[in-house]
Parts: structure tokens; C-alpha cells; sequence
């Protein structure tokens, strides 16, 4: 309970110790002074409630004081009581009275009138300030309502006409206020909307504590339409609504949904495109790399086995430039994901290291390894991914660098429980990079000065790729470098450390080493001339009979006529493609050709691509381009036949 404040003035001081002696409480505050003009200053200052005031005193009598008191807006409200020896005469009371006192106290003070009487006074301001403070509440309400950009209504819940309106009702629906009071709230509902409308009322009344929310339309006066957004609440028999107009809201909604449409489209257009890019662009390099290994066992001389190697090397480097594109796509089209296992990074980082040494020999540069002890061997890690890391920086590193050295340092930055934060430092004295095109480099399809790709060849898509995946690992990359001294490239990342992997025992990869197929029948349903030469010559070399169709379509007429052990399927073909085949067979044959084993191969590098190949019912899915010892490890798994151990 807040104190009330008692100002008590008079000017000996003696009366003032016998008045605080009647008056002490715990729910007052006492003010006292002898003086009239610091009377007024306490007033002023403090908030006073009541007042009690002698009225003959030397500098300024009483009536004087309360008359100031009560001419200032700050303290007119105080309740006066005047404490008199004098008279107890009608005109000295109509004086008071008149000055602006609401009562007299008369000395000698009777204690318990006195006591009774501020008692009251205090009951009464008190009744006074909590008036004020709902006075004001409303005042500050009505202010509010009045100025509000939303529709705030009253509406009786038994005829659910409006009782009252703001002026926001104007500005919304053209509908002047007045104009409303007396009519059906309904009426200001599209004709569409009302039964729902209605219904909302009534499932709010019929609840009696619910608070309802739900959209709708407005009709305007010139029948145009809005969106609202109605807020209703219901007490004694009535409703009280807040109504929102939320059309510009619904407009951006409807444009957000039309363009996501739009977003949807153009992503599934573009996955469509590099799903078609990426069948088109693998499956006749597939068919150079088949075609390849294949003349390499056939009788050649020197001269033509080395033109052999240049062909591999260029479908290689062939693949590796399409295998960067597709990765910068699907990086993009968010279809990227990231696999982490327990790996040997000692063991990535060595091979790494390896496969690079001899190019850096071949350009007579120093290539330095430097992998701490402290540096964990097992961690969970896409080795795949790292891989791909550091064969681009690396690469980099050595193309840029004319002389001098490259060097490969790889740290540990911080240890937590179970995880490491590891450096990985790529140094080089190459050509360097100048400060503002550090920032270009990361890219797509840019290099740090614009005759690179003529001097030292690349697409331009490396470093992005090794952005993006690092991004995508949750790991950090920095760059500094100095023009014609050399670049530092390092990227950190959190690892969490492994036991290690139980080793797998290495599949033969021997061609000569892998067993024939006795009587089985394949059905090869593939539209690409290359790829059915390349598959009828591995097959037939396994002792494997098979059959040939360029569709689908092909491919069920074939099996309703036919019986065979297993079928491969390229997922894009004209007419019918491998997903539809596929499901047709699982679902419209009788068994057993409705169990027959699918092997899916696809030029795909998309995941979802496989994913749908799964579960359109195939087996088995092996990606374009693939070596032969592949093949038939996914031939022997499907069928189930066990290698002889030699």
C-alpha cells in the first residue's frame, strides 16, 4: 500500500510535536514546517494528500496558504483540514470554507476526533488518487482507441449490433463512424465471409472465456475488398473487437508464395538440367575410359600404347573438370552432403603428399610435409571431401610456383574432451596474389589476374569448390599473400577424435583376377552405342550371356518374353526411362520376374538421383563412370556368389 503524504503547518512547534504524536501510523508520511513558504515548496515537491493548516500564524495566515495552494493545478487537490483556536463563528467557517478547506479541526484537538476525522481523510484520498489513476487509464485509453490504425468496436453479443467505433474504421473501409453505430457488425464482412464471420462471434460467445483470432475481408464503400485480421474477446454481454488491416501482408505473402513458386520451379528446373548435363557429359566419357582400358589389352606397339596413356590422362582431366562443375552445382542447388567417418588423416594427408610429389619434382620444387606429433591419427572426417581440399590447394600451390618451395603444415590449434582443432597450412614462394583480388579468387569461374587461365590453364572453379567445402564442414579459410613472394592458405576446423576403423580387406582389382559368371543371362537395357559395345565386351569376357535393348520400354517386353538372372539399367533413356521401367517391374509383374535384380547404372552425381533409383526399387546403384572390377563386385553382390579365396 503506497503512503499517503500529510503536510502539517503551523507556526509553533509545539503544536506541530503534539499533532505528529496523534497522527503517527504506518500508512502516512508526515511533513512539517512552521513556516507558510516552505509549506508551499514541500507541496509542490512532494505530492501532498492532505494538509493540516493553523490558520493564525505571523507571515501569512492560513486562509492566504490555502488560497495559494489551491490556485496552483499542482496542488488544488489537496484535502485541507484548518486548526484553529479562534471562533468557532459562522463567517470564520464560511471563510475556510471558502478558501478551499473541506474541514476544521478546533484547539484544544480532541484526539479521537481528530484521529477519526484525518482517519477519514485518508480513506478519502486514497479513494481520490485511485480515481485519478482510473481517470487518467481511461483518458489514456480513449487516446489510444481514438488514434489507433486499427478498427477497435464494441458490439452487443445478442444482436451484434456495433455500440461503438473509432475513427480507424474510415481510413480502412471508407465508412464514416456514425454512420456505423446501431448497424450489424456483419455488414462490414465481404457477402462471401459472413456465415463464417458470424460463426467465429458465436463460437467465441458460446465459450464465454475463449479469445478469438481469424482472418476475413472487408467490403469498402467503393465494394473494393481488405484483408483483416479480427481479435475478439467477450464480457457481459459484450464483444470487443480489434480489427487489423493486413492487406498489404497478404499481398506479400501471396507474392513470397509466388515467388518460392517460381524459386521451386527454376531449382527443379535447373536439377532437371545438370541431372540431364551430368548423364550427357559422364556417359560418353564412361565410354572413353571403357573404350581405353580395353585397347590397352589389346596387341599394341610402344607408340600406340603411349597415345593410350594420353587418352586416359585426358579423360581424366576431362572428368575432373566435370566432376568440379557438377560439384559447384549441386554445392549451389543445396543437394551437397557431407559424410564423415573414422579416417587416417596421417594416411589422406601422406597420399596426398605422394600423388603431388612428382609433379612438384618435375618443376624442381622443394615440396615439404610437416605433420606435428601432436596431431590426432583418427578423426571423424568426409576423407573424400579433405581429399579433394588438399589436391586443390596443393595443385594450386605448385602451378603458381615457379621456383622455391611448397610446403604442407598440418597442426593442432586446441584440444577439448573428444576434439581437436586442426590446422591445415598450404605455403608456396609462387607468383603471390595482389591484396584486392584475394576476394575474386573464391569465385566461380575466377582467377586472381585475368590472363591466369591463358598462362597456367584451370576452369577457375578450385578455390571456390574449396571454399564452399570447408564452409560446409564448418571450418574457417584465410588468405594472405604478397605479390611475387608467395601465398599462405590455411583452413582450421573442430574435429571429433576416432578409434580406429576395422580394415576392410582391398577387393581384387585385377581384371585377370576376377571369376567368370557361369550360366548367367543379363538383360542390358542402354541407349548409348559406346557404353552397349564397352558392357557387351566386359560381359562377355565373364562369360556372361546377354541381351541388349536401348529403352526401357524395350526392357519389359524383353523380360515378359525372357528369363533372366539380373538386369542393368540406365536410368535415362528415350521412351521410357530407368526409374519408370524399374517401378513398372516391381509393381505390375508377377513374381519371380518382379524380383529379379536391378542394378542402376547411371551417369547421376546427384544423391537425391540414387536415392530415387533406390527407391524406385533397384538394387543396386553404380555411377558412370566406373572400372570394371566395380562392376562386378555390385554383379556378385546382387546374386549373391561367394569369391574363391585363392
Amino acid at each position: 500500500m503506497s503512503l499517503i503524504n500529510i503536510l502539517i503547518v503551523d507556526d509553533r512547534e509545539e503544536n506541530i510535536v503534539a499533532l505528529e504524536a496523534l497522527l503517527q501510523r504506518n500508512d502516512i508520511q508526515l511533513f512539517t514546517t512552521t513556516s507558510p513558504n516552505e509549506a508551499l515548496k514541500l507541496a509542490w515537491d512532494n505530492q501532498i494528500s492532505i494538509a493540516l493548516v493553523d490558520v493564525q500564524m505571523p507571515e501569512m495566515d492560513g486562509f492566504e496558504l490555502v488560497e495559494m495552494l489551491k490556485s496552483n493545478p499542482r496542488t488544488r487537490d489537496i484535502l485541507v483540514l484548518f486548526v484553529t483556536a479562534i471562533s468557532k463563528e459562522t463567517k470564520y467557517a464560511v471563510k475556510g470554507l471558502g478558501a478551499g478547506a473541506i474541514d476544521y479541526l478546533f484547539k484544544p484537538l480532541d484526539p479521537y476526533i481528530t484521529s477519526a476525522k484525518v482517519d477519514s481523510f485518508i480513506q478519502l484520498a486514497r479513494s481520490q488518487a485511485e480515481l485519478k489513476k482510473k481517470n487518467e487509464e481511461l483518458q489514456n485509453y480513449a487516446i489510444v482507441v481514438k488514434n489507433s490504425a486499427d478498427i477497435i468496436c464494441t458490439v452487443n453479443s445478442d444482436t451484434l449490433k456495433i455500440n461503438s467505433i473509432n475513427p480507424a474504421v474510415e481510413k480502412i473501409t471508407g465508412h464514416v463512424p456514425a454512420s456505423l453505430i446501431g448497424k450489424n457488425i456483419t455488414s462490414l464482412v465481404s457477402e462471401a465471409e459472413r456465415p463464417s464471420f458470424k460463426e467465429h462471434l458465436v463460437n467465441v460467445i458460446a465459450d464465454r472465456t475463449a479469445y478469438g483470432v481469424f482472418e476475413c475481408k472487408f467490403e469498402t464503400v467503393d465494394k473494393g475488398l481488405k484483408w483483416v485480421e479480427c481479435r475478439v474477446s467477450y464480457r457481459s454481454q459484450m464483444l470487443f473487437i480489434n480489427i487489423s488491416d493486413i492487406t498489404n501482408q497478404k499481398n506479400y505473402q501471396s507474392e513470397l508464395i509466388k515467388s518460392k513458386e517460381a524459386a521451386e520451379y527454376g531449382r527443379k528446373v535447373k536439377e532437371n538440367f545438370l541431372a540431364n548435363m551430368s548423364h550427357e557429359l559422364r556417359t560418353p566419357v564412361n565410354g572413353i575410359i571403357g573404350l581405353s582400358d580395353m585397347l590397352r589389352k589389346t596387341e599394341m606397339n610402344d607408340q600406340q600404347m603411349g597415345m593410350i596413356s594420353l587418352l586416359e590422362t585426358t579423360s581424366q582431366s576431362l572428368l575432373g573438370v566435370i566432376n568440379d562443375v557438377l560439384d559447384i552445382s549441386k554445392i549451389e542447388a543445396g543437394k551437397f552432403s557431407i559424410v564423415r567417418a573414422a579416417n587416417d588423416v596421417h594416411g589422406i594427408i601422406k597420399s596426398v603428399y605422394d600423388l603431388l610429389k612428382y609433379k612438384a619434382d618435375e618443376r624442381n620444387i622443394e615440396f615439404i610435409l610437416d605433420i606435428e606429433p601432436s596431431v590426432p591419427h583418427y578423426i571423424m572426417v568426409d576423407s573424400l571431401r579433405l581429399n579433394q581440399i588438399l589436391m586443390n590447394l596443393l595443385s594450386n600451390a605448385i602451378k603458381f610456383t615457379e621456383s622455391g618451395y611448397v610446403k604442407l603444415k598440418v597442426s593442432v590449434l586446441q584440444t577439448h574432451v573428444d576434439k581437436s582443432k586442426l590446422q591445415f597450412s598450404i605455403e608456396d614462394s609462387g607468383i603471390g596474389i595482389s591484396e584486392d583480388r584475394i576476394a575474386r579468387i573464391f569465385d566461380s569461374f575466377e582467377q586472381a589476374e585475368d590472363d591466369t587461365a591463358a598462362k597456367y590453364g584451370g576452369t577457375g572453379l578450385g578455390l571456390a569448390i574449396v571454399k564452399k567445402l570447408i564452409e560446409l564442414k564448418g571450418g574457417e579459410l584465410n588468405v594472405s599473400s604478397v605479390p611475387a613472394k608467395g601465398s599462405i592458405f590455411s583452413f582450421t576446423n573442430w574435429y571429433t577424435l576416432a578409434s580406429r576403423p576395422n580394415e576392410v580387406k582391398p577387393s581384387k582389382t585385377n581384371v585377370k583376377d576376377l571369376q567368370p559368371f557361369n550360366n548367367v543371362r543379363v538383360l542390358v537395357a542402354e541407349d548409348n552405342l559406346v557404353n552397349q559395345f564397352m558392357l557387351s565386351k566386359i560381359l562377355k569376357d565373364w562369360k556372361v550371356e546377354i541381351e541388349m535393348v536401348d529403352n526401357g520400354r524395350k526392357a519389359i517386353d524383353k523380360l515378359l518374353e525372357n528369363d533372366y538372372d539380373l538386369i542393368l539399367m540406365d536410368t535415362h533413356m528415350p521412351e521410357m526411362d530407368g526409374y519408370q521401367a524399374t517401378r513398372h517391374i516391381r509393381n505390375e509383374l508377377e513374381e519371380p520376374k518382379r524380383g529379379i535384380p536391378i542394378i542402376s547404372l547411371s551417369a547421376a552425381s546427384f544423391d537425391h538421383e540414387q536415392e530415387e533409383a533406390l527407391a524406385s526399387g533397384m538394387n543396386e546403384v553404380l555411377a558412370k563412370p566406373f572400372q570394371p572390377y566395380q562392376l562386378h563386385e555390385k554383379i556378385r553382390k546382387v546374386l549373391k556368389v561367394i569369391e574363391l579365396e585363392n
